[in-house]
């Protein structure tokens, strides 16, 4: 598969991870949850990791996500070596170059929208007023302009999860990391997430979904497949895959038009 744009350039590799184990010890038991994963993902795609319960996959998104670390192997993190990291540079990753979407959104209860937005700005070190600012445009963004206030339990899913995309995206990472991002939402409002997600792909983001789902991974333009920690199969076309620029402008309307 090619990965060489029309312009002739070539995406740049940003995760690159080598023969990656992990075992857990569950009593007298060692569980062996990856058993020698290799995988490349390069800027601008749109990648699916499946498998069914118990396959890995929540474990490699752990790893991807720098929110574990591996028992052996090599993971290289746009070119740096993960292992070598510090624990502020691997927060530093967590917090500004990898936006993370959970299936349970994961929102403080008694926070608005707002607030709930500005928290990554906060572990950052961003001033008050401009927390403020660039939360309330990217819930705009998302089609929230008019729900800055409201708080999780007077949101509809749909409108949870589209705040939790917009705390993914405030410190406007290249990565966005989606763990069964529509596992609690009907169908209707699943769709109308994952044209959001498209048209963060459109718009330069690398997207990466963890699902078990076939019809959400069908969105992706490359699915991996694991099985019992090894990757079974791995296909797509990435002849277009290639460098944009990335920007959240226009997506109110895309967000507006599928609500």
């Amino acid at each position: 598969m090619s990965l060489v744009t029309t312009s002739g350039l070539v995406s740049p590799l940003v995760i690159d991870i080598e023969n990656i184990t992990k075992d857990y010890v569950m009593g007298e038991e060692i569980v062996h949850a990856l058993r020698g994963v290799s995988l490349q993902i390069r800027s601008n795609e749109y990648l699916a990791i499946m498998g069914p319960s118990g396959s890995g996959k929540s474990t490699l998104m752990n790893m991807l996500g720098c929110l574990d670390t591996p028992s052996s192997g090599r993971y290289e993190f746009n070119g740096r070596d993960v292992s070598a990291m510090s624990d502020d540079e691997l927060a530093a990753i967590r917090n500004r170059e990898i936006g993370f979407v959970f299936q349970t959104f994961n929102l403080l209860p008694r926070a608005d929208s707002l607030r709930n937005v500005e928290l990554p700005l906060v572990y950052a070190g961003i001033d008050s007023d401009t927390r403020r600012e660039r939360a309330a445009h990217v819930l705009r963004e998302v089609g929230l302009g008019d729900r800055l206030h409201h708080k999780p339990n007077e949101l509809s899913g749909g409108q949870r999860q589209r705040v939790a995309i917009a705390r993914a995206l405030v410190n406007d990472p290249s990565i966005i990391l989606a763990d069964e991002p529509t596992g609690n939402l009907d169908s209707k409002t699943g769709d109308e997430i994952m044209t959001l997600f498209e048209n963060l792909y459109q718009r330069g983001h690398t997207i990466i979904l963890v699902t078990h789902e076939a019809d959400i991974a069908h969105h992706a333009r490359r699915t991996v497949r694991l099985r019992d920690g090894l990757i079974e199969s791995d296909d797509g076309d990435l002849s277009g895959v290639g460098i944009l620029p990335r920007t959240l402008s226009g997506l109110e309307a895309d967000a507006t038009a599928s609500r």
